[in-house]
């Protein structure tokens, strides 16, 4: 069993209430039960969110304002092994669990403050950011220029080799797609705001219907269950979902990769817009950390621990 360092009080503040789904949307599978559970956890979160707003509103910087209350609010997405993941055999603060949420705890163990992880859809986590609700947005977010523009976006953290982005689909329709230009008569499934959506927007040709999931697992089982036939993925993280479920009969299309911008990879935190001082008190302690290694020994070992718990 993997250690998790306990560099820092890390507690969690509840899961947000499940954003309202739009007419592309499916309905959610694996995160009802989490939804189902939020109750009193959700007040809670929904009282975090105001006590920050109205601080970040008094004047101050936000690094001043964490290091006064003594604890930073990251916001972040757990349905995205190894970056960020729940363990269901553990309780409480303990089941979130992954790369990501070592970072968190890294970061505020080097702010001297406790580490409050905030449980949220993407779309939540994003928004949360650029409304200023939260401190981090620590969710494995890829750099769009979009996001540039609506927040502050550290440097990167997790770069190894270019990530690819590509198409998964059914077994059984192996010889029927094998790019984009497959698509036109196929219903596709992404997660909502995420770069694998801009991809499906801008390089997908045309396409029967776009349907959208609120984390990455849902759109694996909306192709698994037959709802879609395509999902746009990051490959490496889907090829772990299909290692984990081989009775889903899934299959990354091989030889393809939608075109990536170098000069924008590397995992980034998202920080809101103007909160220049945080900024660059994350990018000093990332730019300490990354070039040791810690981060990417991180990956590594949760990939395993996501392995053995079958994501």
């Amino acid at each position: 069993m993997l250690a998790v360092s306990a560099l820092s009080g890390c507690s969690a503040l509840g899961t947000a209430p499940t954003v309202a789904a739009e007419t592309t949307a499916v309905e959610t599978t694996s995160e009802e039960t989490e939804a189902s559970a939020a109750g009193t956890e959700s007040i809670e979160a929904e009282a975090a969110e105001s006590e920050s707003t109205e601080a970040a509103a008094d004047g101050g910087s936000r690094l001043d304002d964490i290091l006064a209350r003594g604890y930073i609010e990251v916001a972040t997405e757990p349905y995205f092994a190894p970056n960020e993941f729940i363990d269901p055999s553990k309780q409480g603060d303990d089941k979130y669990v992954g790369s990501d949420i070592e970072l968190a705890r890294y970061i505020a163990d080097q702010l001297g403050v406790e580490c409050h992880i905030i449980p949220l859809e993407f779309d939540a986590v994003l928004t949360g950011i650029t409304d200023g609700k939260y401190d981090l947005a620590i969710s494995a977010l890829a750099y769009t220029p979009a996001r540039a523009e609506a927040m502050e976006m550290s440097v990167g953290y997790r770069f190894g080799e270019i990530t690819q982005y590509g198409l998964m689909i059914r077994e059984e329709d192996e010889e029927n797609i094998k790019t984009p230009d497959d698509l036109a008569d196929k219903v596709v499934v992404c997660q909502a705001g995420s770069l694998q959506e801009l991809f499906a927007t801008q390089q997908i040709p045309a396409m029967k219907e776009l349907k959208r999931t609120s984390s990455s697992n849902d759109a694996y089982l909306t192709v698994q269950e037959g709802k879609a036939d395509v999902a746009v993925v990051a490959k490496e993280t889907a090829q772990l979902y299909i290692d984990a479920n081989p009775e889903g009969k899934l299959m990354v299309v091989p030889d393809y990769a939608f075109e990536v911008d170098e000069s924008t990879q590397g995992t980034r935190i998202g920080i809101t817009k103007g909160e220049t001082a945080l900024l660059d008190k994350v990018n000093e302690i990332l730019n300490e950390l990354v070039p040791t290694g810690q981060y990417d020994e991180w990956y590594e070992e949760y990939s395993e621990y996501a392995r053995s718990l079958g994501l």
